[in-house]
């Protein structure tokens, strides 16, 4: 056996016997791309506010990680966190309104020693001052440290008033970033009117091919004024897996080096200029080895992602 075959033979390997262990059913599209070798590094934007570089494939943990500990669930996130890690990822989403999620991602850091190189994002879910001040305190203590990267106004509740103080605890050094989010369309004119109006490091929106509506004002206003995006809901909840079945890819993705619709949907994400990462959430080690894979190799040209937004809009 010849080096690079015995390579690719290692990591498929290993992937199956963790599934193994993990009592985890892989299947074996998943074990064969995970057996090829990485094709480069993962690809990086630059956070606009402060030319800081992030891997444009990050994790999202909304329900994926709303488990309990000890439990396989938890045995299946440990291996999941490593993957993430040791793939080139960094950046973690998550929020105090995502159950046990943000106590899960503070132990599995701990444990793992991954703060370090962990690019961490929560968010402020209050309705008052107060609330604020009490959930933050909560946050940084489940979340196992006293600062985050980025705090980011959760679905622009209260945003007139948690905002400012999303930027007095930037002050403080207890953030490095700030921003607001959304996932809905009806979310889209209240940002499109805060990017207009206020100093931004970060908007998080949903974009998918079957939900472009931040494309037409969005996103490209977010380019123009230098604020950085987070991608969510790039599935659609999942809803676009059981579009596509067991339709075959498009002819052109093998080019791309995509075997996956899950790293189609990705790749359709990070093709835009505007976008910084894409947050899918995942809690099993062979989709994060998966996703990991569409931030590697070349883009979507204009025309290829003209073709899914129709495909999937019909």
């Amino acid at each position: 056996m010849n080096p690079h075959s015995r390579r690719r033979f290692l990591a498929g390997s290993a992937l199956a016997a963790t599934a193994a262990g993990l009592g985890l059913s892989v299947p074996g599209r998943l074990l064969a791309a995970a057996a090829e070798p990485p094709v480069g590094p993962l690809l990086t934007r630059p956070i606009p506010s402060s030319g800081q570089r992030l891997p444009v494939i990050g994790a999202g943990t909304s329900g994926s990680y709303d488990v309990a500990f000890d439990s396989p669930e938890y045995a299946q996130l440990q291996e999941t966190v490593k993957r993430f890690f040791e793939g080139g990822g960094s950046v973690i989403d998550t929020s105090p309104n995502y159950g046990r999620s943000d106590e899960v991602v503070g132990r599995l850091l701990a444990e793992g020693g991954w703060r370090s190189k962990a690019f961490l994002a929560t968010k402020i879910a209050a309705d008052s001052a107060e609330a604020a001040k009490e959930q933050w305190a909560q946050s940084l203590r489940r979340l196992r440290t006293d600062k985050v990267e980025l705090l980011q106004v959760h679905n622009l509740r209260d945003w007139r008033r948690q905002l400012p103080y999303a930027r007095e605890l930037q002050a403080q050094g207890r953030t490095k970033y700030v921003g607001v989010t959304h996932y809905t369309d009806a979310g889209l004119p209240e940002l499109e009117a805060i990017l207009r109006g206020e100093k931004l490091d970060f908007i998080q929106i949903h974009y998918s091919v079957n939900a472009t509506g931040a494309a037409k004002t969005v996103l490209p206003l977010a380019q123009d004024k230098g604020v950085a995006v987070i991608v969510n809901r790039a599935f659609d909840d999942g809803r676009l897996f059981a579009r596509v079945g067991d339709a075959p890819l498009p002819g052109w993705a093998a080019e791309l080096g995509v075997d996956s619709w899950a790293q189609l949907f990705l790749k359709f994400a990070i093709s835009h200029p505007a976008v910084t990462v894409v947050i899918p959430a995942t809690g099993k080690p062979h989709r994060q080895v998966d996703q990991l894979k569409a931030g590697r190799g070349p883009l979507l040209s204009q025309a290829q992602q003209q073709e899914l937004v129709q495909r999937f809009s019909a």
